[in-house]
């Protein structure tokens, strides 16, 4: 929106704050629309074994996780991996939605998308890419690193 010129005339400079105020409502509102859909935004990964599910908060919280029996097949270690990595998954499921949020709430303002895009992005890499290493469960039946002994 671009700044009123305020004219000499009182009548049109009373106009042109009016719709000055009404614009800058307008913006307003919209901002409280964003963080509210922010606010709400959730997302739930599944591991690819299907034994475990996490859904996070637009914080990245955990605010639900289920574990089917099939776990027991896994050792410790593999399942905390899987809770892990389904967890970091859901954290990045949650980038693309904040992005779609900021964009159809308040995506004339780039500069303003731009960085909180960011932020998640920064926060919630993706776990396949992070630190150049794909973060996948250890299958417990794989013995790649030629080690049987459990």
């Amino acid at each position: 929106m671009s700044e009123p010129v305020f004219g000499v005339d009182g009548a049109r400079t009373e106009e042109e704050i009016r719709r000055w105020a009404a614009g800058v409502q307008e913006k307003a509102d919209r901002y409280q629309q964003m963080q509210q859909q922010v606010t709400a935004v959730k997302a739930t990964a599944e591991s690819r074994d299907g034994v475990v599910r996490v859904t996070v908060d637009s914080a990245g919280a955990v605010t639900d996780l289920q574990i089917t029996d099939d776990a027991r097949r896994m050792s410790g270690a593999g399942l905390a991996e899987s809770v892990l990595t389904t967890m970091r998954q859901a954290q990045a499921g949650i980038r693309d939605q904040v992005a779609e949020v900021m964009s159809a709430t308040v995506g004339d303002d780039t500069e303003t998308v731009n960085a909180v895009v960011s932020a998640y992005r920064d926060r919630f890499p993706d776990p396949e890419t992070e630190d150049g290493v794909e973060r996948r469960p250890p299958d417990d039946e794989d013995f790649e690193d030629d080690s049987y002994l459990r």
